[in-house]
């Protein structure tokens, strides 16, 4: 103690002493305030952290709120142009921002996303929308229908041959001249339907009316119904035709209205009706010939009713058939 005391005595009567004490003591309070200045700045830091986290989180949220949105337009869009089946992922999905928009995830949370992240994930939602409209589910029976399509051929695509004309035997009840052309007969004609057809036929110059009566023919019955002169036509009579002369085939004995015109060797099924855009009848009909023996022929198959005979002209022979 009285050393102690002698030494606080001794310093009070030395300066130097004294000012290297103040300047320890300066030191001390120098490194106080540095630890407390690096505490605020720590503080600081992560006040600043919590804050950017937070207005991250807001962003995050209302980025997942567009793309809800988004998915919610894109159903409605896809259910206004009948698909039935829309698959949407749901709203806990992960967004991720690359140059090609990438299908939502469903299983993991949603991470935070920096704003910069956000605007493009903005910018990547119309173009995913786009993406997801061209990739649109097919309905139901298009894949079938479409794998139909690839293995058949649609009718008027087939090949071109006389069996795609429907030729039938029929009988023309009556026949009177057209009361707007001198030319023309218009007939009533029995194919083996419930009812006749009418029929127009510019024989006026080549048959007389008397014998066109209850007269049994051969009809072509698949060419597009068309007007001749204000009369709906809807056959054709087939006849061997030269420049000079026209002559009605006849069927063979014991044919009946209906009974189909068959050629040996053209198996194929006649259209429903021809299209005349497809000009089948006019690629056909240049091979449709009468033989040497007045039998109707293409590319030297004869026009037979099965089990009855061969169809033929009176006297013409080897001369076009219209």
């Amino acid at each position: 103690m009285l050393l102690a005391r002698f030494l606080v005595k001794m310093s009070s009567h030395n300066p130097l002493l004294r000012l290297e004490q103040r300047a320890a003591e300066a030191d001390q309070i120098i490194e106080y305030l540095k630890q407390q200045v690096q505490l605020l700045k720590e503080k600081a830091v992560v006040q600043a952290s919590v804050r950017e986290e937070k207005k991250l989180m807001v962003e995050n949220a209302k980025l997942k709120n567009d793309i809800e949105e988004l998915k919610k337009q894109l159903l409605e869009k896809e259910k206004k142009r009948g698909v039935r089946d829309v698959s949407v992922a749901s709203g806990g999905a992960n967004v991720e921002c690359s140059s090609k928009p990438t299908p939502p995830k469903t299983s993991d949370p949603a991470p935070s996303v920096s704003p910069s992240a956000a605007t493009a994930a903005a910018v990547q939602s119309p173009t995913a929308k786009d993406e997801s409209k061209k990739k649109k589910p097919e309905k139901k029976g298009e894949k079938v229908k479409a794998e139909k399509k690839q293995a058949a051929p649609s009718q008027e695509d087939a090949k071109v041959d006389v069996s795609r004309l429907d030729l039938r035997i029929g009988r023309i009840i009556t026949a009177e001249k057209h009361p707007d052309a001198d030319s023309l007969y218009v007939e009533q004609v029995d194919v083996g339907e419930a009812s006749p057809r009418t029929v127009v036929s510019g024989l006026v110059k080549h048959i007389p009316l008397d014998q066109m009566q209850n007269r049994m023919a051969v009809l072509m019955c698949n060419l597009k119904p068309a007007k001749m002169r204000g009369v709906l036509s809807q056959a054709m009579v087939m006849c061997a035709s030269s420049p000079d002369k026209v002559e009605i085939l006849d069927p063979p004995s014991g044919a009946v209205p209906g009974d189909r015109v068959t050629f040996q060797g053209f198996p194929g099924e006649p259209d429903k009706e021809l299209n005349p855009k497809k000009k089948v009848w006019e690629q056909v009909q240049p091979d449709l010939r009468t033989d040497g023996q007045c039998v109707a022929t293409y590319k030297g198959a004869a026009f037979e009713v099965a089990g009855k005979g061969v169809c033929k002209a009176q006297t013409m022979s080897n001369s076009g058939i219209k």
